[in-house]
Parts: C-alpha cells; sequence; structure tokens
C-alpha cells in the first residue's frame, strides 16, 4: 500500500479526533442520563444521542472511505463539513445561553472548514492520478 500524502493524514487525523469527540459525547449522554434529564440539560440527552450517533457513522465512514481511495469521499467530506457546521451552530444558537466567545467560535469554523477544503484538494487529485493495476490491460 502506498504511503498517503500529508494532507490526507492530517485530514484523517481530524475526522478521527471528531468521530473519537462524538463517542465521547455518546457514552457521557447514555451514562449520565439520569442527571442530565434531572437536570434538565438543553438539548435533551435523546437529541445528543442521536447527533453522536450521526458523527459517529459520518466519521468510521469518511475514514474508510478516505483509507479506501472511494470516489464518493470528497462529497461526504464536503456534505459533512457543511452539515456539522449547521449543527453546531443550530445547537449553539437555539440551546446555549448565554453564547460567549462567539467571535472566536466564527474563527475557529472557518478555519477549519477552509483546512478542510484545503486538505481535499489532495484527494481530487489523487483520485484522477489512480490507474488502475490490472496487468492484463498492461500487455495489450
Amino acid at each position: 500500500m502506498s504511503k498517503l500524502p500529508f494532507r490526507v493524514t492530517l485530514l484523517i487525523w481530524l475526522v478521527l479526533s471528531l468521530t473519537a469527540w462524538n463517542t465521547l459525547r455518546l457514552w457521557t449522554s447514555l451514562a449520565w442520563q439520569n442527571a442530565l434529564l434531572e437536570f434538565s440539560t438543553r438539548p435533551n440527552p435523546m437529541v445528543i444521542t442521536a447527533s453522536s450517533l450521526i458523527g459517529i457513522i459520518t466519521g468510521l465512514t469518511l475514514i474508510w472511505g478516505i483509507w479506501q481511495n472511494k470516489n464518493w469521499t470528497l462529497k461526504l467530506l464536503l456534505g459533512a463539513a457543511v452539515g456539522y457546521s449547521v449543527w453546531y451552530w443550530t445547537e449553539r444558537l437555539i440551546w446555549q445561553q448565554p453564547r460567549p466567545n462567539w467571535l472566536f467560535a466564527v474563527i475557529v469554523n472557518l478555519f477549519l472548514f477552509a483546512f478542510v477544503l484545503f486538505c481535499s484538494r489532495s484527494l481530487t487529485r489523487e483520485a484522477y492520478e489512480r490507474k488502475p493495476q490490472h496487468p492484463e490491460i498492461e500487455r495489450s
């Protein structure tokens, strides 16, 4: 197996970190469900559980797709980046009161989105430069 480009490796680490974060959120929402319900946290623990599961499934699918050089990976990556940003801001604007450090959140969100776009260029270039390894075709 050939070595992955540095940008793709960074992208895998970013997706792996977000997947680990969602796994921790899922475990916490299940382990502390009674306490979260008792104190009427916002959002409801079931919303946290559902969004964490979606994040875990998406993250694992992305890691597998990047690792296997699947053609659909770029579309899923960009869709996940936009979806994660929309989810984050929806949760922040609806359930979080007060909203401290909004400028910092905007800057980090834009930086991470630019990082994903920067790294995703390697996925497209890699997809187009990939050649099938079929000995029968090479002999013709």
